[in-house]
């Protein structure tokens, strides 16, 4: 990291043309058309730009096909400004969900402030946040070129979360093969500022239904994948009311048990014809607790005894199971420290337990503690009209000042 002198500590010279406050910087972030289908390496390049003005060093690690990309970033701390493993990690998510077929009154990527609210795609989920971060940098390098940071800040920007959080794992491989191994991190999705300590994992299936064609009029010439299907649907929902009363669920969760719920179907092609194929998918919403074998190995079993039936009537049929998604559960095994800290700095010792998973699970999966704390509610997030509260900004901006206050030699 690069020294600045004291000319430049009492002045914000050497970030010119960049935003000083969040709201202003969320109106930049709001500008990047950041879809997960489209590349965020717009944002990302702005962003990594900002921070080497800082004299900040940034790390970029990439998908496949390189128009994604992660950014982790370190304000260093001791005497030396030299230290740059533990410490603290702010964490948000780049990309947003798409705006089609909404009924928006304010451009989605325009920035819009209408009384006490500013809207755009993004505003709450999770840009509002990010905002309130980036205008902390400033400060964060300030105090590490004096020697008063005690412990780095760490800021992480992923790619493809709204997807299934496809970024966060390789940005996560990359600081453990850096040696880089952060002491606890804060994901900034929109919480109303209040502590979340765990949330349910999630894992999404498409189930193959492979049966045989034959005339509607000869139904024993075929092998129904349809009805087969629908075999598989009604245990997915006999197990689902089965682990709804477990006597181990959570009752701090405001659904306290894993779900599993079908949300797709297709199949057949005309009402005369044996459909050879049916298709459908379903989510298992787990307990931190719980794990996937928990759906699995039950499901695994009745599907090998489907296709045993089907192939008993014809060789070449069957049913197939594919994981689409995986979101690990976040759990408040190891929060207990950061969680005192957040409740001293909010003065709010409320925890909250939510059934929606964010990279959070990957993050305490990694070994690094987590909490989820962020302006906004989670209620505007993904609708027409998205929106974060003025007042919700003000919240974060002040609670990061008070969580860099912590980390100073005068605190």
């Amino acid at each position: 990291m690069t020294l600045h002198s004291d000319d430049q500590l009492k002045d914000d010279s050497y970030t010119i043309g960049y935003p000083t406050d969040s709201i202003d910087w969320l109106r930049r972030l709001i500008g990047f058309d950041t879809v997960s289908r489209h590349s965020n390496l717009a944002l990302i390049e702005d962003v990594q730009a900002y921070c080497e003005q800082l004299g900040l060093t940034v790390d970029l690690t990439f998908n496949d096909a390189r128009d994604k990309a992660n950014l982790f970033v370190t304000v260093p701390a001791g005497a030396n400004a030299d230290e740059v493993n533990h410490g603290l990690v702010l964490s948000g998510h780049t990309d947003v969900v798409p705006v089609e077929g909404q009924d928006w009154t304010t451009a989605p990527f325009t920035a819009t402030i209408r009384g006490d609210k500013l809207y755009g795609r993004g505003a709450c989920d999770m840009k509002g946040f990010i905002a309130c971060a980036l205008t902390l940098l400033p400060q964060a390098v300030k105090l590490s070129n004096v020697g008063q940071l005690r412990r780095p800040l760490h800021l992480a920007l992923s790619f493809d979360e709204e997807v299934g959080c496809l970024g966060a794992p390789l940005l996560l491989a990359d600081l453990k093969a850096r040696g880089i191994t952060p002491d606890y991190c804060i994901v900034g999705e929109p919480t109303n500022m209040t502590m979340v300590v765990a949330h349910k994992g999630i894992a999404v299936y498409r189930c193959r239904v492979h049966g045989q064609s034959a005339h509607s009029s000869l139904t024993a010439q075929g092998v129904n994948a349809i009805s087969y299907a629908s075999r598989l649907i009604g245990y997915v929902d006999e197990l689902a009311d089965e682990i709804s009363g477990r006597d181990d669920n959570d009752e701090w969760f405001d659904v306290p048990y894993s779900t599993l719920s079908v949300g797709t179907i297709q199949g057949g092609t005309a009402t005369n014809i044996v459909p050879n194929l049916c298709e459908f998918t379903f989510d298992y919403r787990n307990l931190p607790h719980m794990t996937q074998d928990d759906i699995l190995v039950p499901i695994k079993a009745k599907v090998a005894e489907l296709s045993a039936q089907m192939q008993a009537r014809a060789a070449d049929t069957g049913i197939e199971l594919l994981q689409m998604e995986a979101v690990p559960a976040m759990t408040d095994n190891d929060s207990a420290e950061l969680q005192a800290l957040i409740a001293a700095l909010t003065d709010d010792d409320t925890r909250h337990k939510v059934a929606y998973a964010t990279e959070g699970g990957q993050f305490t999966n990694s070994g690094i503690p987590t909490i989820i704390c962020g302006p906004g509610s989670i209620e505007q997030a993904h609708k027409a009209d998205e929106f974060v509260a003025l007042s919700e900004m003000a919240r974060c901006d002040a609670f990061l000042q008070k969580l860099l206050a912590s980390a100073t030699s005068q605190s």
